[in-house]
Parts: structure tokens; C-alpha cells; sequence
């Protein structure tokens, strides 16, 4: 057996828990611990101290409890019975964890029974040391990232299966929707476990459900599918008709007050009003008209009462002004100069293009002469207009 020994970490940085082979040294033998690590020294099974980060010389000045239990001769070549556990204090990250068995529930949307699972990612870190050696260790010369999983693994199955099925049941979520939700999970299951850990002087650190499994391929389940996409997909449908149909009507009523706008540009360029243009209308169809008693018989055709004026109401009044005004009576609808729109009754502005109407109306009030542009007079008998 040598004088004296050097005890320190030989593991890797896996590891939370290593114990060094060396048992039996002696005193004036150096522990060395490295950073992110702790010591701890047990004398016949009994935790003496924990030894923080340095380099430390086992005699009785640093382990004052061994005067009590053993006496050491001076110069202490005799051997007394002790073990070191070293304990890796370092965050241990990205350890691997899922469901050894499928969550079953009923999806609250459709009834269907389901079957899934989860998984994901978490991080430990020792907290305290002899708390996780007394409570987990015991005897046992390594604790592994696996093994501390393996330990805590009915906690984990027992806690995430029964709050993710609770949690389904409680929010209402189908299948599709649970993907939505994995921060919550991860959140709320992370404060479920920590206590858990904490009694062995584990800290959860970070908790992640990074997925859930679904019974993909199984016939239940994909006729579950295909009946969720093909609903989904009929209301897609139909809010794109709906989408398309809108769009369609607003299109058609910027193209008819489009070409009412043209219409009446064209009527302003030109000189005349639509109740101009509506006389010629009409008078073009009484020329065109074979029967008794009309314009035709009389001789008289379109291009004869084209070449009358500028004024196709003014060529009608002055030539054939007992038929025109006997017509002209006959009709009592009003519309505007501008677009051509048709006028309420009572109305002073054109809810087609906003142009304001005479007040007086179309036609002179004392002599019956249709209006053809607004002024303050009437032309023919010099009425004042409004």
C-alpha cells in the first residue's frame, strides 16, 4: 500500500455520480476536485465532509470527525477505512425521455377512442449532493445519465400520461390541435416533476414534450383523418366561392360605374344631356314606327330631324310641339343630366354620381318646356327656375 495516494475524478462528463476504487488510503493522501464538482468522504459507510473545488490533504486538521472515531499515530502511516464519491455538478443537458406505453383517451370533438405517445428532452444538475447519495445512491459506484432516467422513469410515465389525457379532456383538443399546445405541456409538466426531483436532490432544470406519437397507419385512425380533412376541406370551399362571389359583384359594380362615368365624359365632350339623347331616342323610334298618325306617315324621317338645330328637343317642340308635349306628358320619370341614372321622386341629388338636381325639376313650371342644362331661367318664356 503506498504512503500516500491522489484521489480525484476519473470519469467522464456524463456521469452525475462516481465513486473512486481507491478505499483504504491513507492520511496525508491528496483529494483533488475540479470545478463544477464536489467530495464527498465517507468514513465505515457515514458521510465526514464535502469538499468543494481545490486540492485537499486527508489528515485529521481537515477531517476534524476522524478524532473522534479513530485515532491516527503521529506521522500517520496507518490505513483507516474511507471512500470518496465524487459528484458532477455540471448542468447534464439534452437527456432523451418518452412514454414506455400509449396515452389512451377519447378525442371530444369526434368520440373516436385514440392511442399516442410522447416524448422529448430535458436537463438535470445535481442540487444536493448528500441528499442524492443517501436518498438514490446508496452503495453504488456509478450513477449514469440512463440510470438516473431509468430511476425516475415511473414518475415521469405516471405524471406526463395521466396530465396530457387530462388536459385533453379539459380543453376540448382533437388530435390535429395537440401540436398547438407543446409549450404549455412542457411548462406545466416541468412544475408537476420538479418536487419529484427535488426529493433527491435533483433539479429539473428544463422539460421539453417536443412531440407526440400518433397512430399513424392505423386504420381507425386514418379513416379518423380522412373524415377531419374532408370537413375541414368543405368549409375551405366554401369560403373560397364565397371569397370569388364577392369579389365577382364588386367587380361588376366597378365596371358599371365605370362605364357610366364614360358615358356621361362623352355625353359633357359632345354637348348634349341624357334627357337629350333619351328624346332622340324616342323620336328615332317614332320614325321608325310604319303605323297610322305618326312622324313616318307624315314624311317626316331621322335624318330630317337630325339636321333641326342642336337641340333634338328644341327640333321636336318647335316642328310637332302638340305631339312632342302630348309624349313629353305621357312621360314621368326624371334622370340625371350627368349619368343618366334614374331619380328618385324628391329627391335633389343623383345617388348614382351625387350631382345636384334642379330644384324646380325638368320642365318649366309656367310654359312646359323641358330643361336641357341648368341655369336660372327658363329659355322660352323667362320663368325663373327655382
Amino acid at each position: 500500500m503506498a504512503i500516500a495516494e491522489v484521489i480525484k475524478y476519473e470519469g467522464d462528463n456524463s456521469t452525475f455520480v462516481w465513486k473512486h476504487p481507491a478505499e483504504d488510503f491513507n492520511t496525508n493522501s491528496q483529494l483533488i476536485v475540479h470545478e463544477s464538482q464536489e467530495a464527498v468522504f465517507f468514513l465505515n459507510g457515514q458521510p465526514m465532509d464535502l469538499f468543494g473545488s481545490g486540492k485537499y490533504t486527508l489528515e485529521t486538521q481537515n477531517i476534524p470527525l476522524l478524532n473522534k472515531i479513530i485515532n491516527i499515530p503521529t506521522g500517520g502511516v496507518s490505513a483507516f477505512h474511507c471512500e470518496v464519491y465524487f459528484i458532477n455538478k455540471v448542468e447534464q443537458m439534452a437527456i432523451v425521455w418518452g412514454t414506455d406505453s400509449k396515452i389512451q383517451y377519447i378525442d371530444p370533438q369526434y368520440g373516436f377512442p385514440l392511442s399516442i405517445g410522447a416524448g422529448g428532452e430535458m436537463s438535470l444538475r445535481v442540487s444536493d449532493s448528500l441528499k442524492l447519495l443517501i436518498n438514490l445512491v446508496g452503495t453504488e459506484a456509478l450513477l449514469s445519465r440512463d440510470k438516473l432516467v431509468l430511476y425516475f422513469r415511473a414518475f415521469l410515465m405516471a405524471r406526463v400520461k395521466t396530465y396530457i389525457a387530462q388536459t385533453i379532456r379539459k380543453e376540448k383538443l382533437n388530435i390535429f390541435e395537440i401540436d398547438e399546445h407543446l409549450v404549455d405541456f412542457s411548462n406545466e409538466i416541468k412544475e408537476i416533476l420538479r418536487k419529484d426531483f427535488d426529493e433527491y436532490g435533483i433539479s429539473l432544470e428544463k422539460f421539453f414534450v417536443t412531440r407526440i406519437v400518433k397512430p399513424d397507419g392505423e386504420a381507425q385512425y386514418e379513416n379518423f383523418k380522412s373524415l377531419h380533412y374532408r370537413q375541414y376541406a368543405d368549409i375551405a370551399d366554401a369560403k373560397i366561392r364565397q371569397q370569388v362571389s364577392v369579389i365577382d359583384q364588386e367587380t361588376e359594380s366597378q365596371k358599371t360605374i365605370i362605364e357610366a362615368q364614360g358615358i356621361a365624359q362623352k355625353r359633357n365632350i359632345e354637348g348634349y344631356t341624357y334627357q337629350q339623347e333619351r328624346g332622340f331616342d324616342v323620336a328615332e323610334k317614332m320614325a321608325a314606327n310604319e303605323g297610322a298618325g305618326n312622324f313616318s306617315s307624315a314624311g317626316i324621317g331621322i335624318g330630317m330631324m337630325a339636321g333641326v338645330g342642336g337641340s333634338v328637343g328644341n327640333a321636336v317642340g318647335t316642328v310637332f310641339s302638340g305631339a312632342l308635349n302630348g309624349i313629353q306628358q305621357n312621360v314621368t320619370d326624371l334622370f340625371c343630366e350627368e349619368c343618366g341614372a334614374k331619380i328618385l321622386p324628391g329627391a335633389e341629388f343623383c345617388d348614382e354620381c351625387g350631382h345636384q338636381l334642379n330644384k324646380c325639376g325638368n320642365t318649366c313650371p309656367k310654359c312646359g318646356y323641358a330643361f336641357e342644362r341648368p341655369g336660372k331661367f327658363c329659355p322660352k318664356c323667362g320663368t325663373r327656375r327655382g
